[in-house]
C-alpha cells in the first residue's frame, strides 16, 4: 500500500499530518499514550516526532525508555506496511533496542529501509533511530518483522 492509498483510506489527505496522526491513534490507541506526528511516509522510510511532555517521561525527567520503544514501533510499522508488496503481510516478531543517551528533548524517529529487501518472505529487520533536538542519536532498534505472502482468496 502506498503512501496516498493510507491517506485515501482514511480520507485525510486535505487534512495534513497532525490529523493523519490522530486518526492513526485512534486506530491502534496505545501510540496514543505518546502523541506522535507523522512527519514523513513513503517506501522505505518513515519518520515521526514526539515533544518531552511530563506524559512521556520518567523519575529522571527524561523521555522514558518505553516511549521510544513506541515511537520505534510506530515508525517501523507503518514504513513496513507502505514498503511490502499488496501480497504481502506482516506482524512484528520482536525487537533489540540500544539506549545510548538520556533523551532530554523533543524526539524525531526515522525508520529508513531503503537497503532491504521487500519482496522476501521471513525475517526483515527493520532499523529505527531516534534523534534528539541536536541531531543526536539517543535510541536505536532493529525490529524484526515477521513477512509472508498473503493466502489466495477463492
Amino acid at each position: 500500500m502506498k503512501t496516498i492509498d493510507i491517506f485515501k483510506k482514511f480520507r485525510l489527505l486535505p487534512f495534513g499530518n497532525k490529523i493523519f496522526s490522530f486518526v492513526l491513534c485512534q486506530r491502534a490507541p496505545y501510540f496514543g499514550s505518546i502523541s506522535p506526528t507523522l512527519q514523513e511516509l513513503r517506501p522505505s522510510f518513515a519518520s515521526a516526532t514526539i515533544k518531552n511532555t511530563r506524559k512521556v517521561r520518567n523519575h529522571l525527567g527524561t523521555v522514558h525508555a518505553i516511549a521510544m520503544c513506541n515511537m520505534a514501533e510506530l515508525v517501523g510499522g507503518l514504513m513496513t506496511e507502505v514498503s511490502l508488496p499488496s501480497s504481502k503481510r506482516w506482524i512484528p516478531a520482536g525487537m533489540s533496542v540500544e539506549y545510548l543517551k538520556k533523551a532530554k528533548s523533543d524526539l524525531r524517529a526515522i525508520a529508513d529501509g531503503s537497503g532491504l529487501n521487500w519482496s522476501q518472505d521471513g525475517t526483515i529487520k527493520v532499523p529505527v533511530e531516534i534523534k534528539d533536538t541536536d541531531d543526536d542519536i539517543v535510541f536505536r532498534a532493529q525490529i524484526e518483522m515477521h513477512v509472508s505472502t498473503k493466502p489466495s482468496r477463492n
